[in-house]
């Protein structure tokens, strides 16, 4: 990220092969992949009397991921020549609250992808409702992501045409999404590891479009709703949890920011979900003084959490789904970022950096480890890239963005 970055082409097409005894009997797949395959085809088969028509566009991930590919749906009506009421999308349950604004334009149904990935009867269900939707083209142009999710269910829909992006492929999930993907109409590759999200989903579209790749910030519509929170001071929204331990700053160093912040006349608002508190939410209570700094932890659904984020003068996140909201909303955001990944989703690159954003982060040999880290004793720590992050380093970024 820090060298100079090549020049961004669109999606490239690849194929990809197999032989058709091969794919009766498959080698390498998982015996749940077994269990699954004569349902999913049965709801594949379904006859659906009506005419196939719109675009089921199959977003199997996080609400960060979804945040950063947003802004090319825009491109996907003109793209695709359909009206965006004919565009369905299949997101998760994670982002279910804020789908209806968020994607107001749109037609969405989100389920729960790990139960649909382990529960026969729940992707029972499912696939019939995905089935019904009968549609005339699907897309996935996700890079991270799950075979027997996104890869099944763009199966499940029996569209008579399907485009994939090329997903990141291991020796273990080779044989499956070799399965998938040589069965499908197109795919296309969006470039080499460790692209970010923001390149790749432009690199897709203009693909389609004929446009030249060009990322922009994310950007997320939503509702101006003052925040449950006292208007008589700026604040600033500190977001100390992540579903990974090791992605999480250490927490003192987040009470000690709060502290800094609140000497500096800004009052400071812990947030985050109610399991996210563990053992050293005593840190954070002992600090909340339910004045200068308060604790908002696990007493927000989702849009309320977006309510706050899109008022605040500031926020310090780590690298989580929040931090990508917060930007996408203009917040004034400082992201704390490790290197499991780096470049991937964060930081971003430069041409779609918005200026009120920063990513602070330290260097080490070990970068792109996939978070399967090998320097820390404790499942429960911060790994060492992240808790490297100094103090100085994040007071710098904020008083950047504060100026």
């Amino acid at each position: 990220m820090d060298g100079v970055r090549a020049k961004l082409e669109a999606a490239e097409p690849v194929t990809v092969r197999s032989g058709e005894f091969w794919r009766f009997l498959p080698a390498g797949m998982r015996r749940r992949w077994w269990l699954f395959r004569l349902f999913d085809l049965m709801a594949r088969n379904r006859m659906i009397m009506r005419p196939r028509r719109g675009v089921l566009v199959i977003r199997m991930d996080g609400i960060g991921d979804m945040v950063l590919f947003r802004n090319s749906l825009e491109d996907y009506s003109r793209a695709f020549s359909v009206p965006k009421k004919e565009i369905y999308i299949l997101g998760c349950k994670s982002w279910a609250q804020v789908a209806s604004e968020v994607f107001a334009e749109y037609r969405v149904f989100c389920i729960d992808e790990h139960k649909y990935a382990r529960r026969l009867w729940y992707r029972m269900w499912v696939n019939q409702r995905v089935r019904r939707i009968n549609p005339a083209l699907t897309v996935c142009d996700a890079y991270f992501r799950r075979a027997l999710m996104a890869d099944s269910l763009a199966r499940v829909a029996g569209a008579p045409k399907t485009v994939m992006a090329l997903p990141y492929i291991n020796g273990p999930t080779r044989p499956e999404y070799t399965w998938y993907l040589s069965q499908v109409s197109d795919v296309l590759d969006t470039g080499p590891y460790p692209r970010h999200e923001l390149e790749r989903h432009a690199a897709f579209m203009s693909y389609f479009t004929g446009d030249d790749p060009a990322p922009a910030p994310p950007k997320l519509s939503w509702r101006d709703q003052p925040p449950p929170l006292p208007a008589d001071r700026p604040y600033a929204v500190l977001n100390p949890g992540s579903n990974e331990y090791g992605r999480r700053w250490p927490l003192a160093q987040y009470v000690e920011l709060a502290r800094w912040l609140a000497a500096r006349g800004m009052r400071a608002v812990f947030v985050g979900k109610a399991e996210e508190k563990g053992p050293g939410a005593v840190l954070i209570a002992e600090a909340a003084d339910g004045e200068d700094i308060l604790d908002m932890t696990g007493r927000t659904d989702l849009p309320g959490l977006f309510d706050i984020m899109k008022h605040a003068a500031l926020v310090v996140s780590n690298d989580t789904g929040p931090a990508h909201v917060a930007i996408g909303l203009g917040a004034p955001t400082v992201v704390i970022v490790g290197g499991g990944h780096f470049g991937c989703f964060v930081p971003y690159p430069e041409a779609a950096r918005p200026a009120t954003a920063r990513f602070v982060y330290e260097r080490m040999e070990c970068y792109h480890c996939f978070w399967r880290c090998h320097k820390r004793e404790d499942e429960k720590a911060s790994f060492p890239c992240v808790a490297a992050v100094s103090a100085d380093k994040v007071r710098a970024a904020c008083e950047e963005l504060m100026a």
